[in-house]
């Protein structure tokens, strides 16, 4: 276990509790060493971490003591990280401005430490001009699917015949680095995927739709592709 991982785990044994827990306790809850235990204790009360008692008694947090309301781990700070440059990279810009603001607020409850492997990490996702387009349509069609409104698409096939759709917009599927629309077309009565980069133009119509038992982002998982939609969450 690493050590930013260790003393999170330690802080929460400790939080709440109105009794000293015992150093073999905490050892045996961590699977660590004594030795590991005394080490880390020493080293949240010298970052500020108000811990009362001492060895062979036990600890406890202080009632007054101030504990984040958020703590991450080192793993999950990254895994933050990424989805928040990935979004930002891949979708429209009122959601990438949002992922940033989320950013910015979890690095403000991070440690010193954390907020130097945060600096630190090696993914690099780069917003690409080129993509402008396709981060455009983001917003358009994300707001259809969240207010249940009818869009009209001008779509190319791969044979790149146009043809003019409306669809009812279900939900953004991302697969394989590909951005897709799963949407019913009336014009076929069937449940359809268009791909954003074959999109021409993308409009909201102020008709709007209702889904039904049979047309439904759960019913084309069960149906089409035979999975549980909760593994596509």
């Amino acid at each position: 276990m690493k050590k930013s991982d260790r003393l999170f785990r330690l802080v929460q044994l400790l939080q709440g509790r109105r009794t000293a827990l015992p150093a073999h306790v905490i050892a045996r809850e961590m699977q660590v060493s004594l030795r590991t235990v005394y080490r880390d204790i020493e080293g949240l009360v010298h970052s500020g971490m108000h811990i009362e008692g001492e060895a062979g008694v036990g600890y406890v947090l202080h009632k007054q003591a101030h504990v984040p309301p958020l703590m991450f781990s080192a793993d999950e700070v990254l895994a933050l990280l990424v989805g928040s440059r990935m979004v930002q990279a891949t979708t429209d810009r009122e959601l990438g401005l949002a992922a940033r603001a989320a950013e910015q607020k979890i690095r403000a409850v991070l440690s010193d430490a954390l907020k130097a492997q945060a600096d630190q990490q090696p993914y690099r996702i780069p917003q690409l001009e080129k993509d402008a387009k396709l981060r455009a349509l983001h917003g358009v069609i994300r707001d259809a699917c969240t207010s249940q409104s009818k869009l009209h698409l001008h779509y190319a096939d791969e044979a790149q015949h146009i043809t003019h759709r409306t669809v009812w917009p279900l939900s953004l599927v991302g697969l394989q680095g590909v951005w897709l629309l799963l949407a019913w077309c009336e014009m076929r009565q069937d449940y359809r995927n268009f791909r954003f980069d074959r999109m021409h133009s993308v409009t909201a119509l102020p008709e709007t739709f209702e889904t039904t038992a049979t047309i439904h982002v759960e019913h084309y998982f069960a149906t089409v592709l035979g999975v549980d939609a909760s593994a596509w969450r």
